[in-house]
């Protein structure tokens, strides 16, 4: 049995952008997919996967194990929660639409990837409008800002009297009482001390602070705390390969993957019919039974051929696995029992991967495997090089670790 994910992706964006398609197509659970908005009235959570090479190869091993992930043709393929949120509109967090039960919604997720229409063929309120209409930046810019405003309304409420508090507690006492304070939205004390040092207000006082200081703090955390990947979805369509590119100019410092949800959905499909051969993050396919495709189908896997040769694939697991490795910082460890046969208890090899962020340490390690193993953690072995390493060893990617703790 794969154990549960530790890692929540949110799927965000205005209505009929291809979220449900998305979602589908990367979980393959089915859901409402028409075309009108607010279609999604409730939160749909399923299971992705992040893809990744397994290490068992560069080992010497001829297989793997694996218990909480999956090991398909050599990657890895490790869980993590997928959450289809309800679409937003502009001023939502005035409750506009659907307002703040929606933006409530995605206060647990630990990352965002935000799902735009790149052929430009809905409106502001998700209506459908000719291929080109509108530009997609600025549903990136309007959906970013209520995400903001929501977290300004909820930081400002009686600001200045929280802020006088603050002005009487060291730096460290601030870091806290504001993690404190937004706590809520699943925002820790790291995220925190990081966006008051981009911001450059950790050494002025709270009180002093204007508008414009609060909302770039603001600002600072929502990145920080809620990174978000744009997923420039609807390449398939002629119109978006032009609107990608400005989108690519415009936002030079954000992520932006290519994204053919309907593609991505329908070569799964057709996977789990046994007319083709595909493995989600390929940038290829191959046909196995011709038999078992449709005119329709054969036409629309040829579209998906020339989006595989201009984007290098799909996008789906691109988008996720960038949220993952590049905007959360995650690495892969393994932990084993055995550092001979590189195993657990049971004898599977290689039976857990863990995604961890940069900077993790070996005694963080052991609390994860077990709260006993941290708490009598003696020292762990570096199984690849069998050095011995002590609690502050930083774990590096694709590090496979054996902890020893006292009995």
């Amino acid at each position: 049995m794969i154990a549960p994910p530790k890692i929540t992706i949110g799927l965000l964006g205005k209505t009929n952008v291809g979220k449900s398609t998305f979602f589908s197509a990367a979980t393959m659970i089915p859901v409402k997919i028409e075309n009108r908005p607010f279609v999604t009235l409730e939160p749909h959570v399923g299971i992705s996967y992040v893809r990744k090479r397994c290490i068992h190869p560069d080992l010497g091993l001829p297989k793997c194990t694996p218990v909480n992930s999956l090991c398909i043709r050599n990657e890895r393929f490790i869980p993590v929660t997928l959450v289809d949120l309800p679409g937003l509109v502009k001023d939502a967090h005035k409750g506009r639409g659907l307002g703040n039960k929606f933006l409530d919604a995605i206060r647990q997720a630990d990352a965002l990837i935000h799902v735009v229409d790149a052929s430009g063929s809905t409106d502001e309120d998700g209506r459908t409008v000719k291929p080109g209409f509108r530009n997609p930046l600025e549903d990136i810019i309007t959906i970013e800002h209520e995400y903001e405003e929501w977290m300004y309304t909820i930081i400002s409420r009686d600001w200045q009297r929280f802020a006088r508090a603050l002005d009487t507690m060291n730096p460290s006492e601030v870091v806290e009482a504001l993690a404190q304070r937004l706590s809520g939205l699943s925002i820790r004390r790291e995220h925190v001390a990081k966006a008051l040092a981009i911001s450059k207000l950790e050494n002025t006082k709270p009180s002093s602070w204007r508008e414009e200081e609060l909302r770039l703090f603001i600002h600072s955390l929502r990145v920080i705390a809620k990174p978000i990947i744009i997923a420039a979805n609807k390449i398939d369509i002629p119109e978006a390969r032009d609107i990608l590119k400005e989108l690519y100019r415009e936002l030079s410092d954000r992520i932006i993957v290519p994204v053919t949800s309907l593609g991505e959905l329908l070569l799964r499909r057709l996977v789990e019919k046994g007319a083709i051969e595909y493995l989600p993050g390929d940038n290829t396919f191959i046909i196995k039974d011709s038999s078992k495709l449709t005119q329709q189908e054969l036409k629309a896997l040829s579209i998906i051929e020339e989006i595989f040769k201009i984007y290098g694939g799909t996008g789906v697991q691109k988008a996720i696995n960038e949220t993952v490795f590049t905007g959360l910082n995650m690495i892969a460890v393994y932990p084993v029992e055995d550092p001979n046969t590189y195993t657990d208890k049971k004898g599977n090899i290689l039976p857990d991967v863990y995604l961890v962020p940069q900077g993790t340490k070996a005694i963080d390690l052991a609390y994860m495997v077990h709260t006993d193993l941290g708490k009598a953690f003696l020292y762990a072995i570096n199984v690849r090089t069998k050095q011995r390493l002590g609690k502050e060893y930083i774990l590096k990617d694709n590090d496979v670790i054996k902890i020893v703790a006292a009995t």
